[in-house]
């Protein structure tokens, strides 16, 4: 029963994913930017019809796989030779994030507090699925979250454009544009995308920085639990908030990228993974696309978007600085 419900939706994602590739072929453009378009086109233009929807639904699953998979790809001993000073640029550029969003929402432009820490927690951790998981811990309203998240994915539209037009212009090096776009953008789906629209090497580094910003969502929203609890006089949370919010598919990233570094993959199977997660990531992003609504972005208000744009320029801007004077 479950299987025939995703079937057609499934179903549809690989029509598209094996659309984009086709096109892409022949016009000479980016396979995964192509499949988001398509998807957007999808949702925009034609429609969506309902018993599609729970099998596209998928697509956030098959990102996660994909990521997994990719993890066979990964030399560790490149990442441990920079690795650190990208951490530590990760946990700065967060943390500055966070704490200027909640300033400028709270003190400058007069946003109700829960407003300000749905915004905060998605333009510094993973877009909208931190959203959503600090909704629930500061029992933000219904319309709050609706407002965030369409904030958060009205950025995702902009930067999966923007990113790869100044990465060209700057003519930036893979591991410099991908750990860029792993440390400012926002939600996990554009960043990989615009890094392997740039690069292999950039959608490697784009995915590891982004896999470490996503690994501080259980502290966040911990965080905030605490802090939203003893203001209501209510009980802090418990560390299982911690393990409940955390990205599952880290640690299997992290696991078969300690296998692959190994050595007990041969040539042949690791190529069978590579092929495997280039397809999952197509697929992915063809149900990516159709997130992007139109009609829900018009609806975004100008204040919480003032609010992200600032602080997404800054973070940016510092980012990229600091990359190209360290590489």
């Amino acid at each position: 029963m479950i299987v025939r419900r995703l079937a057609s939706g499934l179903l549809a994602l690989c029509l598209g994913a094996i659309l984009a590739r086709g096109v892409a072929a022949v016009l000479g453009v980016n396979h995964l930017l192509l499949a988001i378009a398509l998807g957007f086109v999808a949702a925009n233009v034609v429609g969506i019809p309902d018993r599609l929807e729970p099998g596209i639904a998928t697509h956030k699953l098959l990102l996660g796989g994909g990521i997994v998979l990719m993890g066979a790809s990964i030399s560790l001993e490149t990442v441990l030779e920079v690795g650190g000073l990208v951490l530590l640029l990760v946990v700065g550029v967060t943390a500055t994030t966070l704490l200027v969003v909640e300033f400028l929402a709270r003190n400058v432009f007069g946003l109700a507090e829960r407003m300000g820490s749905l915004l905060a927690a998605g333009a510094s951790i993973c877009g909208v699925s931190a959203v959503v998981a600090v909704a629930g811990a500061v029992r933000a309203r219904e319309e709050q979250i609706a407002y965030a998240a369409t904030t958060v994915l009205l950025f995702d539209a902009i930067t999966i454009v923007v990113y790869p037009i100044v990465g060209d212009l700057l003519n930036l090096s893979g591991m410099v544009f991908g750990a860029w776009a792993g440390t400012s953008m926002f939600s996990t789906g554009p960043v990989v995308a615009v890094g392997f629209a740039h690069s292999e090497v950039a959608g490697q580094w784009a995915t590891m920085t982004k896999l470490s910003r996503n690994a501080l969502i259980g502290v966040v929203v911990l965080a905030y639990a605490s802090y939203y609890a003893r203001t209501a006089g209510g009980r802090r949370p418990s560390v299982r908030t911690l393990w409940d919010e955390f990205p599952k598919f880290v640690l299997g990233f992290l696991a078969l990228a300690v296998v692959a570094s190994a050595g007990i993959l041969s040539a042949a199977q690791l190529n069978s993974i590579e092929n495997a997660y280039n397809w999952l990531f197509v697929l992915a992003f063809v149900g990516l696309g159709t997130e992007i609504r139109l009609a829900d972005l018009r609806d975004t208000g100008v204040t919480p978007a003032i609010v992200v744009l600032l602080v997404l320029f800054a973070s940016s801007t510092l980012s990229l600085t600091v990359l190209l004077v360290a590489f």
